[in-house]
């Protein structure tokens, strides 16, 4: 079971889209009121900083002078909430002004179901970026990939300081269509038609890669990510007659649910912190632990990583490196190490705001840094030849001494879940080290022992 040492705010966010994943409630104490929010965090300010007369009359000036002379009449309640997306967009790129739709967009997104393409975005450098396509869907079919960069939608530039609308854009009703133009560095800008799909995420999916090395895929944190991964746990270890090691792919993984993430690595550790978050206000101050059932009782554990693996998919790598419970293999990851707070206001809308950092178990704070791998892999893909000679070995050579266990070693029992890593450079290298890893904790009883 998951331990929770503090009090959480009403919703968190650990994700890169500006509108993709809602976190679930936090355990019941965490829905402060908003006068004891506002104390703690006056308690952690220790001071008071007041707005200046002179700014308040400066902004009055500034919303007069645009509802008096600018070209076309501008509603008053228009320019209000433009002011404060303006506000919250000078923080940072992940805190923001939620109307109605963009918050049932969240809602919708927790529970892994929206109608669109299967995109995560953010904006970087000025750009409308892909972190990373969603497995299955649109735009991953369309061969859309991490570092391109959106710069048309249906025929009309992205406006960089309108990403929610651009987000927008691209959802929309399924069956209908979206052309997106591309720009992929070191290649020519493309387009791209697309069809709108029901996106129903499937979180986490599992296969054996041999037959007893399993593997489990998660594309993002979502409600139920946490039980899927232990069930699908339970499931190799079912078809394999005991699992002896295992690659968790968290490749192009955006984040989520702060839950989920805590809940995975719970999976897979024996106790311990997996992660804590650190804010001002004494509601965002918490360490979360995973309970002491390690589903697969050690063995051996290598997690996927790369650039695109983000958030809350970077606590669960973070915490299985800091406890030495899984190597970690890859490229260094993205590098998101801050929560967000969803706060309800009382017109029905809502505010996105950053309200704390979090970090590994070891205190590490990985905001803007990332999880550097134990093994660094090489961006790299297979490349088939048109054939490949056979090896030839001493049994192959005529009139052969033969071997005193020649022909008693039978082929491995065919199992219509196994499936092997095909052209996926990272996952062979990872398979290759888990069966190594396995061999070595055979033959040494003590480390088995120890898990």
């Amino acid at each position: 079971m998951l331990s929770f040492s503090s009090r959480l705010p009403l919703a968190i966010l650990l994700s890169l889209s500006s509108a993709l994943a809602l976190a679930e409630d936090s355990p019941p104490r965490a829905a402060a009121d908003a006068s004891t929010a506002d104390a703690d965090a006056g308690a952690e300010t220790g001071s008071e900083d007041l707005v200046d007369l002179a700014d308040l009359r400066a902004f009055a000036a500034v919303y007069n002078e645009v509802r008096k002379s600018y070209v076309e009449p501008v509603a008053s309640k228009d320019l209000m909430k433009a002011a404060i997306r303006g506000l919250l967009a000078d923080l940072d790129p992940h805190s923001e002004y939620l109307d109605n739709d963009q918050l049932f967009a969240l809602q919708d997104d927790a529970s892994g179901s929206y109608g669109g393409l299967g995109l995560e975005v953010q904006l970087m450098d000025g750009k409308l970026t892909v972190i990373s396509p969603i497995d299955e869907t649109p735009a991953a079919r369309a061969g859309l990939r991490s570092g391109d960069v959106i710069v048309e939608i249906d025929g009309i530039p992205v406006d960089v300081d309108a990403t929610t609308e651009a987000v927008d854009a691209m959802r929309g009703r399924p069956g209908s269509k979206v052309k997106l133009s591309v720009f992929r560095e070191g290649g020519d800008p493309f387009r791209v038609e697309l069809v709108r799909e029901v996106i129903k995420v499937t979180s986490v999916r599992s296969r054996l890669l041999d037959p007893k090395v399993g593997y489990i895929r998660i594309s993002q944190f979502q409600d139920e990510s946490g039980r899927d991964t232990a069930a699908a746990v339970r499931k190799l270890q079912k078809r394999s007659g005991g699992l002896v090691g295992l690659v968790l792919d968290l490749r192009s993984n955006p984040g989520g649910l702060l839950t989920a993430a805590v809940e995975v690595s719970d999976v897979f550790m024996n106790g311990g912190e997996v992660v804590s978050t650190r804010g001002r206000a004494l509601n965002t101050q918490a360490r979360l632990n995973a309970g002491p059932d390690d589903l697969l009782q050690g063995a051996p554990l290598v997690v996927l990583v790369d650039a695109g693996t983000a958030s809350a998919a970077e606590i669960v790598a973070g915490a299985l490196q800091d406890h030495e419970r899984g190597l970690i293999m890859g490229q260094r990851t993205f590098g998101k190490g801050s929560v967000q707070s969803i706060m309800p206001l009382e017109n029905g809308e809502a505010l996105k705001i950053t309200t704390a950092r979090y970090y590994t178990p070891n205190g590490r704070s990985i905001q803007a840094l990332g999880i550097d791998p134990d093994v660094v892999l090489a961006e790299a893909d297979f490349k088939r030849r048109e054939s490949v000679a056979r090896r030839i070995s001493e049994a192959d050579l005529p009139g052969h001494l033969r071997g005193e266990l020649e022909g008693s070693v039978k082929p491995a029992a065919e199992n219509s879940e196994v499936r092997g890593p095909g052209d996926d450079y990272a996952l062979t290298e990872a398979l290759s080290v888990v069966r190594a890893l396995s061999k070595w904790r055979a033959r040494n009883p003590e480390a088995k022992a120890e898990g």
